[in-house]
């Protein structure tokens, strides 16, 4: 077993990979590293997708999504297979792509406790929307609930009224592209990350010491970002739009799908070997 020297959790979609839609003024050479009914629907640039191999070769590389395992076994992801990966925004631990029964069942008792229902947050949600800003609203994994809007139409300050009415019920609500999310507060990134980095620890697969990197795009990103040693995120996203900045978080120079570039270096920077 190769011991690694540091842990990487990046986020995906926006991070990572990136849809026709979010390439911003870039025309890269690129790679599909999805499909959806037959149809390719992510990207990395070719330069991305390299030198993540590269970086999977040396470091403990954990992908982590707020996607379903469904969704993220979608992805054909350079450097893979990957021993451990976080899905559903922490609410699924992959181990050797099987999900970990232990922590889901923990989770699911911490949510009963402390949370809202789901039905409850779906139900509320339902009774806040109309169709002229509204076009689909999905359960996720039944831990959470999110709603695709028309962006141009949607109401002002619908979403600061949606989280207020979340936070004390023990839910938050944040906003990536065209995605509305609800979560429970203990279903986070974060919690998971830090499962699968003692795990790689009392295993040996990683380096007692070894440093913790993370990137994302946004505030679902946010406190594994906060959490970790050094992180990253791109010039986009909703942590760019709220201008969300930390004394241990760089960014990009470039936004869109060139960030993936830097993101990548920033990694390569700490876990090669000069």
């Amino acid at each position: 077993m190769q011991q690694r020297e540091v842990m990487v959790a990046t986020d995906l979609d926006r991070t990572l990979i990136y849809t026709r839609a979010a390439f911003g003024n870039a025309n890269p050479g690129k790679v599909c590293v999805e499909e959806y009914e037959g149809q390719p629907l992510s990207y990395m640039t070719v330069t991305a997708a390299e030198r993540l191999e590269i970086l999977a070769e040396t470091s403990a590389v954990v992908p982590v999504t707020t996607r379903t395992i469904e969704q993220f076994q979608r992805i054909r992801l350079p450097g893979g297979p990957w021993p451990y990966a976080v899905t559903s925004n922490g609410g699924s631990i992959l181990r050797n792509g099987l999900p970990d029964r232990r922590w889901r069942s923990a989770l699911d008792a911490r949510v009963r406790a402390e949370c809202a229902t789901l039905v409850e947050v779906r139900a509320e949600l339902r009774a806040r929307v109309d169709e002229s800003f509204a076009l689909r609203l999905r359960e996720a994994d039944d831990l959470f609930c999110y709603l695709v809007v028309d962006q141009d139409r949607l109401p002002a300050g619908f979403l600061a009224d949606w989280d207020a009415w979340c936070r004390p019920r023990g839910w938050s609500a944040s906003q990536q592209g065209r995605k509305i999310y609800a979560m429970p507060t203990p279903v986070c990134k974060s919690h998971a990350v830090r499962e699968v980095r003692h795990r790689m620890l009392d295993s040996g697969e990683l380096r007692a010491g070894s440093p913790l990197l993370a990137a994302g795009d946004g505030s679902l990103d946010a406190e594994m970002l906060i959490t970790a040693d050094a992180a990253i995120r791109p010039r986009h996203g909703e942590l760019e739009q709220r201008n969300w900045t930390h004394p241990r978080v760089a960014i990009t120079a470039a936004s869109g799908i060139r960030a993936s570039e830097e993101i990548v270096d920033f990694f390569l920077g700490a876990a090669v070997p000069r």
